[in-house]
């Protein structure tokens, strides 16, 4: 009997040392694209994608992201007592009322593979979905996710969000090389982690989204320390193609990559340009500033 994707895990108990000093105090995921947190675009692309049960994977200094998903209940009374009720209905669609959360505690920062296998407990034997917050994909008629868990009920298989990078980038990400495509759909021959372009099997980079069977678990348990001296989870997937099939999925979308700042700040221009509020006087802001360089 096929399993449907219920439940996302979303690892968020890095540092985020690279936005310092902004995220001294607050956790990286929180950082507002427009008038979002980082955080609440991957709940809702996961939501989105019909799952109900979100995993948070977070540090001691995580406690805001607990906060935001939180019921406000003093908040809730106010905008009520005011009559605002439009904002009240925002504030209370951030999880939406058949939405669970789940936090769990990760104690050390041990890598991507021990965080994911800190959610085994609440997963068990299910397929999941696992969205790093960091890699924000747009597209508005059809998320990643979404497209991800329609695979999955065709193949039933561990599925990686991959994306075409500049062959010079691949020490970033982990890589893979594939077989033949069925559409955006190819299954993986080999997955390196961070590999130096000189010796990596192809441009094409496993991004922030997954959906892997629990049989990864068990890979993970047996995975030693790898690149950076963490436990990744790129090394426990490898170990999982010796006995499952597993897909790289060329999805469609634009990713913004927000643990740069630069792919921050062009997430924060895009989404400008997309929302219906602001991107009438966004746009004339920028034609403005463009006729001053």
């Amino acid at each position: 009997m096929s399993k449907k994707i219920t439940k996302a895990v979303f690892p968020v108990a890095g540092l985020g040392t690279r936005f310092l000093p902004a995220t001294k105090a607050t956790p990286k995921e929180m950082l507002p694209i427009v008038d979002k947190p980082l955080m609440q675009y991957a709940v809702e692309e996961a939501v989105a994608a019909g799952i109900d049960t979100m995993i948070f994977i977070t540090g001691r200094t995580k406690n805001v992201i607990m906060d935001h998903f939180d019921k406000a209940y003093e908040l809730e009374k106010e905008l009520e007592a005011r009559n605002k009720h439009d904002t009240l209905d925002l504030l209370r669609s951030i999880v939406p009322p058949h939405v669970s959360c789940i936090f769990i505690r990760q104690a050390e920062a041990l890598g991507l593979g021990h965080a994911v296998n800190c959610a085994s407990p609440v997963i068990g034997d299910e397929p999941f979905a696992v969205i790093l917050p960091d890699d924000l994909i747009e597209n508005a008629d059809c998320g990643c996710m979404t497209q991800m868990v329609e695979l999955y009920q065709q193949h039933q298989c561990s599925i990686l969000g991959v994306e075409r990078v500049d062959p010079f980038e691949t020490g970033s990400y982990g890589i893979v090389k594939v077989g033949e495509s069925n559409g955006r759909a190819s299954p993986i021959e080999l997955i390196v982690e961070k590999p130096k372009p000189a010796v990596a099997p192809s441009n094409l980079a496993v991004v922030g989204r997954y959906i892997l069977t629990p049989a990864i678990f068990n890979k993970i348990k047996y995975t030693a320390k790898g690149a950076g001296g963490e436990i990744q989870l790129t090394d426990a997937i490898a170990a999982l193609m010796a006995d499952e099939q597993v897909l790289a999925y060329e999805f469609e979308g634009n990713r913004y990559d927000c643990g740069s700042k630069l792919g921050f700040l062009i997430a924060t221009v895009e989404h400008g340009l997309l929302h219906k509020e602001l991107k009438d006087d966004f746009i004339a802001y920028l034609k403005d500033l463009a006729k001053k360089l």
